[in-house]
């Protein structure tokens, strides 16, 4: 493989000093990863979609700008995947599959039944970083990328996930 596939856009050789089986270890960890931000964003669009039309007092915006920064973070990965020699996972895998069904039951329960789906969703998210973060299959400019920007972001949503449950507590009494 030409030395130029494994330099990270910032020149940086993501795989100097790593051999081959490190590198398929963590083209593995990078697709988990990816595999569970593709079903975030499946199941934002699945909230956003049945939520905003049927509650007149969900924040849609704040929920299609967390959408938006889980589809930054398919991006970014399948970046990283691809700086590895690897070819990035197209969908959700199991977990997909588990949290749509958990965010379809939801759309039947209501609003706040949804948002404990979707906050859920981010716990589950934040656990997968740091299981990721706490293994020897990432390069430290993964790492340094989960911890600075993907992690960060997940713990986020989690506060403004409970934000939007209680503006919409507010609304309703």
């Amino acid at each position: 493989m030409p030395r130029i596939q494994n330099m990270h856009h910032d020149g940086i050789d993501m795989n100097a000093g790593r051999n081959p089986a490190t590198s398929a270890g963590e083209v593995d960890t990078l697709n988990s990863l990816l595999r569970g931000e593709i079903a975030a964003v499946e199941t934002y669009d699945q909230a956003i979609e049945k939520l905003h039309d049927s509650d007149e007092y969900l924040d849609a915006q704040s929920l299609r700008r967390i959408r938006e920064e889980h589809a930054d973070h398919v991006a970014k990965l399948q970046t990283r995947i691809r700086a590895h020699g690897g070819e990035p996972s197209d969908g959700a895998g199991a977990w997909g599959v588990f949290a749509n069904a958990v965010q379809g039951a939801a759309k039947l329960l209501g609003p706040q039944t949804a948002l404990a789906a979707l906050k859920q969703g981010e716990e589950h998210g934040i656990n997968d970083y740091e299981q990721a973060l706490q293994g020897d299959d990432l390069s430290t400019e993964n790492k340094h990328l989960i911890r600075s920007e993907l992690l960060p972001r997940c713990q986020q949503h989690l506060s403004e996930l409970d934000q939007i449950r209680q503006q919409i507590e507010l609304a309703e009494q």
